[in-house]
């Protein structure tokens, strides 16, 4: 018997229920991760959109930065949405060789929806949510882009984690959450 992999989202803030909802779709579980006990037997993570100054705090005050580096060190899996995106940087939890732009777009009236082509993702463009998204202002050769806005990097990858600077989770986009899961091995899903 197959059992679903088990992909953990960080709860601490932001958009963490619509995660859910698209990998409950696609025949995965869920576990909110507050703390670090909960990042135990995780095929997968999710960092998801929110604020990530009020990230930053949250993982500071649980102790999770060290763990979360640890668990992606190991090879998990790892997509980060929007601020999630922020969170990743060199100056946040250090995982991927970039620096990130906040609020790259404009403010939350300059939000917009593209329909982008992403590198690594079949089946036509990927309807992407925009809102107070950053970009990457700079990165290292080892970071591939995915794809790019008015030349500025919005989806990338390094290694085993992928971060976009968009919401897929708001659009009802799911192939970028079986794109993860399939990144541990998992069987396809869609």
């Amino acid at each position: 018997m197959l059992h679903a992999p088990l992909v953990g989202i960080l709860a601490l803030q932001g958009g963490f229920e619509a995660h859910e909802k698209v990998l409950q779709a696609i025949g995965a579980e869920s576990r909110e991760v507050r703390v670090p006990a909960d990042l135990n037997g995780l095929n997968a993570l999710i960092i998801p959109g929110g604020e990530s100054s009020v990230m930053t705090l949250g993982v500071e005050r649980e102790g999770l930065a060290e763990p979360l580096k640890d668990l992606i060190a190991r090879g998990t899996p790892v997509l980060g949405t929007c601020a999630g995106l922020i969170m990743l940087d060199r100056d946040h939890l250090g995982v991927l060789n970039l620096s990130t732009q906040r609020n790259a777009f404009g403010r939350q009236l300059h939000s917009f929806e593209a329909e982008l082509e992403l590198r690594g993702i079949d089946g036509g463009a990927v309807h992407a949510v925009f809102i107070r998204a950053p970009w990457v202002k700079e990165h290292g050769e080892e970071v591939e882009v995915l794809a790019q806005v008015d030349g500025h990097p919005v989806a990338v990858r390094q290694q085993n984690v992928i971060a976009v600077a968009f919401h897929p989770e708001l659009a009802g986009e799911k192939r970028l959450h079986a794109l993860l899961l399939g990144m541990n091995g998992s069987r396809s899903w869609a």
